[in-house]
């Protein structure tokens, strides 16, 4: 048709609001930049293809330019835009355009609002083109200078705000994870660390406690109480894992932060409900007010056996510093002095309790704490005496076990060097760490040495495991890779020959997919040989983008046969190879509005070298 108005709804989609909206867009493309967007909607494109009925309503409605079409066929569904953009609008632009918002509007029935959205995108493009580094620049600087500005001022408030909300934190319910996930990421951070040193401090007394009284009671009486604590354990590891994954080199996002830590939170919680709960019936049981003389002596007799053996351990120290090197003792140096101070407290209280229960009825209850720190200071007291009678034989299993430790690692580092191409960082960092503990390692401190070796040889049979399973993940993706790449070629050769020998029938569709598929071939042969893994996908889609190029232009040459008269001596063949050129559609492709077939100096010419001809016009569309 020969356009009128700017705006044409032949199709009657649009309501006149609608309408309003569209050509107040077009008219500020046109205001703004000077670009005449024409618009128009049909309820079908009639026995022409999209490309051609934009073609001829161009020429009918002599279109300079600047002059612009968007054609709609809304029962067809199908669409082409055609023209010639101004310099300050790139191809590319308009392709993501129409590709990115424009199609999906028609796709989902938006008719305004694919109207409105070429013209907005035609101008946002146009004014992208025209910005200056200059100005660019200038605002950088000024976004700069004023986000270090807000930065000084907002600092110390941000400062104050985190310790207020951390103290609130601190009077919450740790299992109301409604109310914890209301806190800011760094106050959710601290107050984890927080709670996994109180639960942890809270498991190792109760564990204390727990044993005395498994000594005094029995397993059967103190069975809900273990039950309690192991309970508590497990969900302190589970903790404590969460932390970890936090704090390790993997980084995870805000909200996978949040959702880890209130995960944590609430866990430690569920755990230090669990030990609170049982307190008022483990005190109960022990009530040590009713034999706290018996406990008494008998404290008082942990406190002379442990006296006695201090003169043993202080000999043992003195032999351990004469023969080991000073960083082989530095666990048990001060175990004695430490044992004395212990037994000192113990004794301390034991006197107290004592003084204690000699008041009134009713004034007695200090003695129950007084019996309890004895209790954990002898018990402390007797550990760090055991360690020091242990330490001999401890140094000298490491020193036993040192060399197979080595030969061990030796022999992991020499399996794992065939393993680099496949072990990444991991295998680096592990391998590394090997081979200086071997050329470093100190056998007179077998303690250190071993737990060195042993260590090491963790981290380089995990980095080794991990670099054999992609060893053979490689080997497999390399195998499909092959497969691929042949597959694809095949496919992309079928396609540019019959686009070679039936140029002049094929439209630009099936040539843009061959042109990806050969892009996307090239990139899968470059990393072939590096990075087989990225090299599959591409090759994938070569493969994909092949067929489709082949299919598509098989259709497209289908419909150009149709459109063809019946003339003799080879013509139609030789313009469908593209050895003589269609001249109504070079005048189209040119932008030239004069000509026709069989007119006005019109027909065919045979093709030469060159371009297809001094203006760019950019004419793109297809199905929705």
């Amino acid at each position: 048709m020969r356009m009128g108005p700017q705006l044409v709804d032949s199709a009657d989609v649009l309501s006149p609001a609608d309408e309003q909206r569209v050509l107040g867009a077009i008219d500020t493309l046109y205001r703004d930049h000077q670009v005449k967007l024409w618009i128009v909607y049909v309820r079908d494109f009639g026995s022409m293809t999209a490309r051609d009925w934009a073609t001829r309503t161009a020429q009918l409605s002599d279109f300079g330019d600047r002059d612009l079409l968007l054609a709609v066929a809304v029962d067809d569904r199908g669409y082409w835009f055609d023209g010639a953009p101004p310099a300050s609008i790139t191809d590319a632009e308009v392709e993501s355009l129409l590709a990115d918002t424009v199609e999906p509007d028609l796709r989902d029935q938006q008719w305004a609002r694919a109207g409105i959205d070429t013209a907005d995108g035609l101008g946002a493009a146009a004014r992208g083109g025209g910005a200056s580094w200059g100005v660019l620049v200038l605002i950088a600087v000024a976004v700069v200078v004023a986000a270090g500005l807000l930065v000084l001022v907002m600092r110390r408030r941000r400062h104050a705000a985190n310790r207020a909300e951390l103290a609130t934190a601190r009077t919450m319910d740790p299992t109301d994870s409604a109310a914890l996930s209301r806190l800011s990421l760094p106050t959710l951070h601290a107050l984890s660390k927080e709670r996994l040193v109180e639960i942890d401090d809270a498991l190792r007394t109760s564990e204390e406690e727990l044993a005395l009284a498994t000594g005094e009671f029995g397993d059967t009486a103190v069975t809900p109480f273990r039950n309690a604590l192991d309970a508590a354990r497990a969900a302190t590891a589970k903790a404590f894992t969460l932390r970890q994954q936090l704090d390790d080199a993997i980084p995870e996002t805000p909200d996978q932060q949040r959702a880890l830590l209130l995960d944590l939170l609430t866990t430690t919680g569920k755990a230090d409900h669990e030990l609170d709960a049982q307190v008022a019936d483990f005190d109960a049981m022990r009530d040590l007010l009713i034999d706290a003389p018996a406990r008494l002596d008998a404290l008082t007799r942990g406190v002379v056996e442990l006296t006695a053996r201090l003169p043993a351990a202080d000999a043992e120290l003195a032999r351990l510093d004469a023969t080991h090197p000073p960083a082989m003792l530095t666990s048990v140096r001060d175990n004695a002095r430490l044992a004395r101070e212990r037994i000192t407290f113990a004794q301390t209280n034991i006197d107290t309790a004592r003084d204690t229960l000699t008041k009134p009825a009713g004034q007695q209850g200090g003695a129950v704490g007084a019996i309890r720190a004895a209790e954990a200071a002898l018990g402390q007291a007797r550990t760090l005496l055991d360690t020091v009678e242990h330490a001999a034989a401890d140094i000298q299993q490491a020193r036993d076990g040192l060399p197979a430790a080595l030969a061990e690692l030796r022999a992991d580092l020499a399996a794992a060097s065939a393993l680099t191409e496949f072990g990444g960082t991991q295998l680096s960092a592990a391998m590394a760490t090997a081979t200086t503990t071997l050329n470093t390692v100190d056998e007179s401190d077998p303690l250190g040495a071993f737990h060195e070796a042993v260590t090491a040889d963790a981290d380089l049979d995990r980095a080794v495991a991990a670099a054999s399973d992609r060893k053979l993940a490689v080997e497999d993706v390399r195998r499909r890779l092959d497969r691929t790449l042949l597959d694809a070629t095949s496919r992309i050769d079928a396609a540019s020959a019959f686009i070679t020998t039936r140029r002049g029938g094929v439209d630009a569709e099936a040539r843009t997919r061959l042109a990806e598929a050969q892009r996307h071939l090239g990139q899968a042969r470059e990393r072939a040989g590096t990075d087989p893994e990225r090299a599959l996908p591409s090759a994938q889609t070569a493969a994909e983008l092949g067929g489709r190029a082949l299919r598509q232009a098989e259709a497209s040459v289908r419909a150009w046969e149709t459109r063809q008269p019946v003339s003799g001596g080879g013509q139609t063949g030789a313009v469908l190879g593209g050895i003589l050129l269609d001249g109504l559609l070079r005048g189209a492709i040119s932008g030239s509005r004069g000509g026709g077939y069989g007119s006005r100096g019109g027909g065919y010419r045979p093709g030469s070298f060159g371009g297809s001809s001094g203006s760019r016009r950019v004419s793109r569309g297809g199905r929705f």
